[in-house]
């Protein structure tokens, strides 16, 4: 069995409310690891690595907005998430890492999974959308699935966002009065609200059979969203050892001289609108 992480035995209720960290301290700090980030990214183009980061945790952790960040600047054709939807029809008969594999990456890329195989081992499990024999057939192939990947070279790192049961409803009482994210709340994490034990156990066995050397489980304390984002990019980028991948040098080509084109005229083109120009008449105007 594998050994169990002391974090994991710390309910999420009990985390303690942090010093919040500054916006502009924030703000430095985040430009300076997400520049670390684009040289990670241009190292694991240059060495052909592989890298996958597994986002999991409490509904309205902070997950999504953590990839965000990690994103914001990096190529897409390198570094892509993987969010996957309910699987299909067919992706039901398959073996139940079939469908993940797919995702995961070739030589020079980097995958962020936004929830990933360890749906069965959470929502999938306390919802009853398994069995119990294939709850515990997860419990038993998911080490075994995760060495092969590490064996196979590929840099696995899992974080577990924590958060807690008062924070959690203030963040999902936010989104219920915002339309703009109203979007990020569904049934379904709403009625993880009424089995936060359920969750916590499911949490703490997966921790049991899931926290091995290979790939171990690393908590972040969200409380903080500001101090999660932080804390989890400067692990990540702590935990490989990438160095700084100087790019080839650019040159701006001299523009070739003029043969004679003549540009249509604007008048047979159809422009958008000019919105921007209303609203500098309207603050004109004031």
């Amino acid at each position: 069995m594998a050994k169990r992480n002391d974090n994991s035995q710390q309910p999420d209720s009990d985390a303690a409310m942090p010093d919040r960290v500054p916006r502009k301290l924030y703000e430095r700090e985040l430009l300076r690891l997400q520049a670390e980030l684009v040289k990670l990214q241009e190292w694991v183009k240059a060495e052909h690595a592989r890298l996958v980061v597994i986002f999991e945790g409490r509904d309205g952790a902070g997950k999504g907005g953590t990839i965000q960040r990690v994103t914001q600047y990096l190529n897409p054709r390198v570094a892509r998430i993987a969010a996957l939807p309910a699987p299909t029809n067919r992706e039901r008969g398959t073996w139940y890492f079939q469908r993940y594999i797919e995702h995961l990456p070739t030589a020079g890329e980097i995958v962020l999974f936004d929830r990933s195989w360890y749906n069965r081992a959470g929502v999938e499990h306390v919802m009853g959308f398994c069995t119990k024999e294939e709850y515990g057939r997860f419990l038993n192939q998911c080490p075994i699935f995760e060495r092969l990947l590490v064996e196979d070279g590929i840099l696995l790192r899992k974080y577990w966002f924590s958060v807690s049961e008062d924070e959690q409803e203030r963040r999902f009482r936010s989104r219920l009065d915002d339309p703009m994210r109203r979007w990020k709340l569904s049934p379904m994490d709403l009625e993880s609200m009424s089995r936060w034990e359920a969750y916590s156990q499911a949490k703490d066995e997966m921790f049991v059979h899931t926290d091995i050397e290979e790939a171990p489980w690393f908590v972040v304390d969200s409380t903080d969203k500001r101090r999660a984002r932080l804390n989890m990019i400067s692990h990540l980028l702590g935990t490989i050892a990438y160095r700084d991948v100087q790019p080839q040098p650019l040159k701006l080509p001299p523009r070739p001289k003029p043969t004679g084109y003549v540009r249509a005229p604007v008048e047979s083109q159809t422009f958008v609108p000019d919105h921007a120009a209303k609203l500098l008449a309207r603050k004109s105007a004031r």
